[in-house]
């Protein structure tokens, strides 16, 4: 099966090089053909993964990856020229899943896009469910359960909660959770992990569920049922 992958970038010449590039991988490579119908050409392709450049016209590729959170949880990498740490951070923020500035090494474009493909469905193929005391954790479908409430995860949300089940009530380093979701250090800082746990812990506030994530200072994180920051 080969992985459908939808490309939005405005640089023709971009949207050239990165479609040759993964098609000698054989990624089927789907461009953006109308900037104004970004989410009803996702819609259509259902793609396995989206590269999503920054300064598009009509609406930023902050806004489409916002939209398409609101359907779907596809792993999502920006590709911009914009790469200082208040986008990388806003990137991560609203659910994307990796940051790859311009100019960018085809080659390490392709590694990372297979790395995030790996990481998303890979990861879930070995366990399907994992569970601590009240919880159930979802790999497949990117969600959380808490009694008879249901949330809905991004994949980074679900690979965070993934290690933190697989240890319950154990401390795991930031350095180990970051090197499991990310594979390298590259772009990212523990200050994008932070961003990550503090957006999740947000959406279980939201939902009005108790917090499981507590910060273990010097350590990481650690998975207990407790209010207790």
């Amino acid at each position: 099966m080969h992985n459908k992958i939808y490309l939005v970038e405005d640089d023709e010449m971009i949207r050239t090089m990165v479609s040759e590039a993964l098609g000698k991988w054989g990624f089927i490579i789907y461009c953006v053909e109308n900037f104004q119908r970004v989410m009803e050409e996702f819609e259509e392709i259902q793609p396995d993964l989206v590269l999503l450049d920054i300064g598009l016209p009509y609406f930023n590729g902050y806004h489409w990856c916002e939209e398409i959170r609101k359907v779907s949880n596809v792993p999502t990498i920006f590709l911009s020229s914009a790469s200082d740490k208040m986008n990388i951070v806003m990137a991560v923020n609203i659910g994307g899943d990796d940051f790859i500035s311009k100019p960018f090494d085809l080659d390490i474009l392709v590694a990372k896009v297979q790395a995030v493909l790996r990481r998303t469905y890979t990861f879930k193929e070995n366990e399907q469910q994992v569970t601590y005391k009240e919880w159930s954790l979802a790999l497949a479908e990117n969600q959380l359960f808490y009694g008879d409430q249901m949330l809905s995860l991004t994949p980074n949300e679900t690979k965070i909660l993934a290690l933190l089940f697989a240890t319950p009530e154990k401390a795991v380093s930031k350095e180990l959770i970051m090197e499991k979701l990310w594979e390298s250090e590259e772009f990212i800082s523990k200050n994008t992990l932070t961003v990550n746990v503090a957006r999740l812990r947000k959406k279980l506030s939201d939902q009005g569920v108790p917090s499981i994530i507590q910060t273990i200072k010097g350590k990481g994180y650690v998975l207990v049922e407790s209010d207790e920051e």
